[in-house]
């Protein structure tokens, strides 16, 4: 076993395969310094003296360079060839454990559960006996080992669930299939203080069926569902482990949303920086006061198709920028959506009932819900993607990977998997906005899930088309795990890669509290840093399942000065105010990432603390 955070540079191929470091890395020593992982906890410093901030600014501001032109197109690995478990739903924890989960519906996997655990009794209809199911359907992926472990889920089923990391570090998944329409499951946190944590699983703890439904983390550091099969309301999650929602609040938008197909399921629903939330479902959205319950406006109609499940479009809030928030300080906070594929309103029922796959859609569209007159902006992607994931990336930049070109979600109701990611860049003009990446070669279909590393690697598995674990189909139950590396992780730009040094940096903080990040990057003995080539932003790491990222927030912090500290090894500090309110960043766990001409660094884990 390697050391990871006492690297001595000797171990140079044995490092290289333990991270799995892209074919043509020159080994760990390239920008001069140890490449070292994020580390998860430790109390860091408080550096938040104010003597140097004048200096500070006379020596941040030289001579902007701009972001790298970087052409290459990624790289793939395939990092786990039998994980065990298809990967229907993800959250990355700040464990640096992904939480994997599967549905129990199928009663098999291959992955056994560990010895000693007890299996779950259950009646065959089929062929009416009693049996056991013996079989993991969850398991803890380390990120950094690519080793699982098997877990036990022994009550409701989470098939199609939903769910998030609250503020103190436990994952919350709620809803899902049958006798877990009802149920909220727990997973790490302060309640777990060993290494091998187990869920604990409530029954009958929702008011209503959640099938489908979205889980989104309000300011207040408590959750929200919304919708789910045939669940035309919302309720809220108690932030007390075992209690019971009080009540559902009806919300005939998502009647009124729905169609033959329903198309209205997994609604995507993002908070925006005043805390309300916008709801989109099938082709409409509006925004929700989740504390008067009251909507408060309706947007356009978004035209050319449905973009929810089964229709399975995807959509992100782009980056919460706070140096242009400053700099417009007499408006709201900016808040853009993008909503790209998906597919006709009859997709579903002509690929169900007549295996008919309709072309997916190719038309991105982005909106700014802040603006006084919202409309929708159109743009085509180079490739139809339905059942894809659109990730934010640590530099602001957008990844579209996994799903198919045809048809839509649900068993065998797709076709021409979509293996070409595609990366998009906001604040590139319109026309110049969308590059093709990087290849793989294995079909990621429905249930397959992404996650972004701390690395900045893409974490990327699952795909199951079937309603059991099928190895010789045309496209068989995946549980192979692969990590994609973004053109950013290029060896050849590795130099200008950042290292956050953490011992010096802040790792827990309040809203509104500056603080410092000091950090090396050695772009050339005689090259400073520019304070504009810096961003420092911060990631929440989404529930991800049926191409939906529950919760996915990247907030771009407000920078106030940097100073080089020791310009020969490249060393810098910079001052960083914290996000203002709960409403623009959520209390808790999050990735932080400085960003040098569109690199990032590899991610710092930080807390913002409730008040």
């Amino acid at each position: 076993m390697i050391d990871i955070f006492h690297h001595n540079g000797n171990d140079g191929e044995a490092y290289n395969n333990f991270f799995k470091l892209p074919k043509g890395w020159h080994g760990p020593e390239n920008n001069g310094f140890p490449f070292h992982p994020p580390r998860l906890f430790g109390n860091g410093v408080n550096n938040n003296d104010e003597g140097d901030d004048k200096e500070g600014e006379e020596n941040s501001r030289k001579e902007k360079k701009g972001d790298l032109n970087i052409r290459w197109k990624g790289g793939w690995e395939l990092i786990n060839e039998e994980s065990g478990v298809s990967a229907m739903h993800i959250n990355l924890l700040p464990t640096n454990k992904i939480l994997v989960i599967d549905a129990k519906v199928y009663r098999v996997s291959r992955l056994k559960l560990p010895e000693g655990a007890k299996c779950i009794p259950f009646r065959d209809e089929a062929a009416n006996a009693d049996r056991e199911d013996c079989w993991a359907h969850a398991m803890e992926y380390d990120i950094f080992t690519n080793e699982v472990r098997p877990l036990r889920i022994g009550e409701g089923d989470p098939w199609c669930s939903s769910g998030g990391l609250s503020p103190d570090g436990t994952l919350v998944s709620t809803g899902g299939f049958f006798d877990g329409a009802k149920s909220i499951r727990h997973f790490g946190g302060p309640a777990c203080t060993t290494g091998d944590c187990q869920f604990r699983e409530y029954n009958n703890l929702l008011k209503e069926e959640r099938w489908y439904g979205t889980q989104q983390l309000l300011a207040n550091g408590q959750f929200i569902v919304v919708g789910g099969r045939r669940a035309f309301s919302y309720e809220f999650v108690p932030r007390e482990e075992g209690k019971a929602s009080e009540k559902p609040y009806f919300f005939p938008f998502l009647y009124e949303t729905s169609d033959l197909d329903e198309n209205n399921l997994y609604p995507f629903v993002h908070m925006i920086p005043d805390g309300n939330l916008f709801i989109f479902s099938n082709n409409r959205s509006l925004l929700l006061n989740p504390t008067t319950n009251k909507v408060l406006r309706t947007f356009p109609v978004l035209a050319g198709g449905s973009r929810n499940y089964p229709a399975s479009g995807m959509s992100v809030l782009l980056p919460i920028d706070l140096n242009a928030a400053a700099a417009n300080a007499s408006k709201p906070i900016k808040a853009e959506v993008l909503m790209c594929g998906g597919n006709t309103p009859d997709a579903f029922d002509l690929a169900e009932k007549k295996k008919i796959f309709l072309p997916a859609l190719k038309d991105c569209n982005r909106m700014v819900i802040t603006d006084p007159k919202p409309f929708w902006d159109k743009e085509e992607m180079p490739s139809g993607r339905v059942m894809g994931d659109a990730l934010l990336l640590p530099n602001g930049q957008v990844l579209m990977i996994n799903g198919a070109q045809e048809g839509t979600a649900a068993w065998w109701d797709a076709d021409k998997p979509n293996y070409t990611p595609v990366l998009y860049s906001p604040e590139m003009p319109k026309g110049e906005r969308f590059r093709q990446l990087e290849s793989t070669n294995i079909a990621r279909m429905y249930h397959s899930t992404s996650a972004v590393l701390p690395t900045g690697k893409i974490w990327v598995a699952g795909s199951n088309t079937h309603n059991t674990y099928k190895a010789n189909d045309r496209f068989p139950t995946e549980t192979r795990v692969e990590a994609f590396s973004p053109p950013y992780l290029d060896p050849i730009y590795a130099r200008f890669r950042p290292r956050i040094h953490e011992e010096e940096t802040l790792k827990e903080f309040t809203y509104g509290q500056v603080f410092k990040i000091q950090f090396s990057v050695k772009e050339s003995p005689f090259a400073e840093a520019d304070l504009d080539d810096v961003k420092v932003t911060m990631y929440y790491p989404p529930f991800t399942t049926h191409g939906i990222a529950m919760g996915q927030r990247l907030v771009v912090l407000r920078k106030h000065s940097m100073r080089v500290t020791q310009p020969f090894l490249g060393i810098y500090r910079i001052r960083v105010d914290a996000p203002p309110s709960g409403a623009v960043a959520p209390p808790g766990y999050y990735m932080l990432s400085v960003v040098y001409r569109g690199i990032p660094s590899a991610a710092m884990w930080v807390r913002i603390k409730e008040l």
